[in-house]
């Protein structure tokens, strides 16, 4: 009988915790081999740390057999960009089982994001092999972003991840009938408590202090670098507003120098204390070593972790317009931010942002979902509809676009002279060949 070699694949420090925790919480079955998988998905990673080079990883080695590096099986190709041809998927498995030495091993994988590469990558490389998904932050909560090879979604066995939004299901590959299962939180705060103390010179942060987290999002053409800059000296001044004299700002690893100057300049101008934590750990590691007083962010999944977790006071800020710049609608960022933007409170305690009822939650997700994938779930259809009809109003259009309830027929999109429409998709089509060519004619 052939031996069993599951291989855990992982991008991030975060997710190797969530995968020791799922380990240690016995979700896995007894295996013969347990193999961790390195991507270093960064833009340039000759030059970045791989997750088994960070702060912290020691402890959670133990938890394997042996580490392998995807890049150096694949280089000089790129994790982000490299897909096999179909007709060399049967060679290249072969020589994976010769580099890491699987021989005839039953081989089980363990992956995060299976819709892109390089976990789809994997994944069709070993096309006999079960696969089992782990979430990465609160994407799981949103639809799978793209139709997935029914060779792969079928092999598809379960969706491990945390709870960061209490009482909210995942629809990730839902489509497949795949059954979401709980990685217990006490879990986590181990491998993350076990990370921490292995974190060598972590600095303490100063008492009732509040940490503002970067993100970067001018890198992903979301906003740009100066909205982003003035995006961040709102954080300092919502946090000073409230309160906060001493103010950390905990910077993206790949942004600028020129961000934290401003942030600089506007600390000495509020006569506050600012400190720049420019070191390459998890944002749980200070919650952990040193919690501060407010953790600030746009739509980090540390915001939910420090909430839910950590039982620290959070507060969002910029997410409406990065709901209205994300492009397309379906991107999936897009389930993180209207997240955080429902549940989260606003820094600046504007009016009409009161945070969406516990209530509504599911409601409003399956609404969502289905505009961003209405082809991948057809079923969420009357859902939509419902909350659609009880629920949109100033406080939650913000989460859909109107173009696009138009053009799925759904309530808040079409005129009301239109209203008899909705359900008739060739009516729908000849209503928008109409519109076209009354815009043509125009120009």
């Amino acid at each position: 009988m052939s031996r069993t070699t599951r291989i855990f694949c992982v991008s991030t420090l975060y997710g190797a915790a969530t995968l020791a925790a799922a380990i240690d919480s016995d979700c896995f079955t007894e295996e013969d081999r347990r193999l961790l998988l390195v991507f270093n998905n960064s833009a340039t990673p000759e030059t970045t740390p791989a997750v088994d080079e960070m702060p912290g990883f020691e402890p959670l080695r133990a938890h394997f057999d042996a580490v392998l590096s995807w890049n150096e099986a694949i280089r000089p190709f790129h994790p982000g960009s490299w897909t096999p041809r179909a007709d060399d998927v049967p060679i290249l498995e072969r020589h994976l089982r010769l580099l890491w030495g699987l021989g005839d091993d039953r081989v089980e994988l363990v992956v995060e994001s299976i819709q892109v590469t390089p976990a789809l990558t994997v994944a069709q490389l070993f096309p006999e092999a079960p696969v089992h998904v782990y979430a990465d932050g609160l994407m799981s909560y949103g639809p799978t972003r793209n139709k997935l090879d029914p060779l792969v979604g079928t092999r598809v066995r379960r969706l491990l991840h945390l709870d960061l939004v209490p009482g909210l299901t995942p629809l990730l590959l839902t489509e497949f009938g795949v059954p979401a299962e709980l990685v217990p939180t006490t879990a986590f705060l181990k491998s993350m408590s076990e990370l921490t103390s292995a974190v060598p010179e972590l600095p303490v942060l100063p008492d009732n202090s509040a940490l503002l987290l970067g993100q970067y999002l001018s890198a992903l053409d979301i906003l740009s670098p100066d909205e982003e800059e003035e995006l961040h000296v709102r954080m300092v001044r919502g946090a000073v507003a409230r309160g906060h004299r001493e103010i950390v700002f905990k910077p993206h690893p790949t942004a600028p120098a020129r961000y934290s100057r401003a942030l600089e300049a506007e600390a000495e101008k509020l006569g506050v204390t600012l400190t720049v934590l420019d070191l390459p750990v998890l944002a749980e590691v200070l919650f952990e070593k040193s919690p501060p007083g407010l953790v600030v962010g746009c739509f980090s999944t540390a915001l939910f972790t420090a909430s839910a977790f950590y039982g620290l006071p959070v507060a969002r800020i910029g997410t409406e317009r990065l709901l209205e710049r994300l492009t397309p609608y379906q991107n999936s960022n897009r389930m993180p931010a209207v997240l955080a933007d429902a549940l989260l409170p606003d820094l600046e305690d504007r009016a009409g942002e009161e945070t969406i009822p516990q209530d509504q939650l599911t409601g409003l997700v399956e609404a969502v979902g289905f505009t961003m994938q209405a082809q991948l779930y057809p079923g969420l259809r009357t859902a939509a509809e419902r909350y659609l009809t009880r629920h949109l109003g100033p406080r939650t259009r913000r989460y859909f676009k109107k173009r696009r309830l138009t053009s799925l027929g759904l309530p808040g999109g079409i005129p009301e002279r239109l209203a008899f429409l909705p359900h008739n998709a060739t009516a729908r089509r000849v209503v928008r060949r109409a519109r076209a060519l009354r815009r043509a004619v125009k120009g």
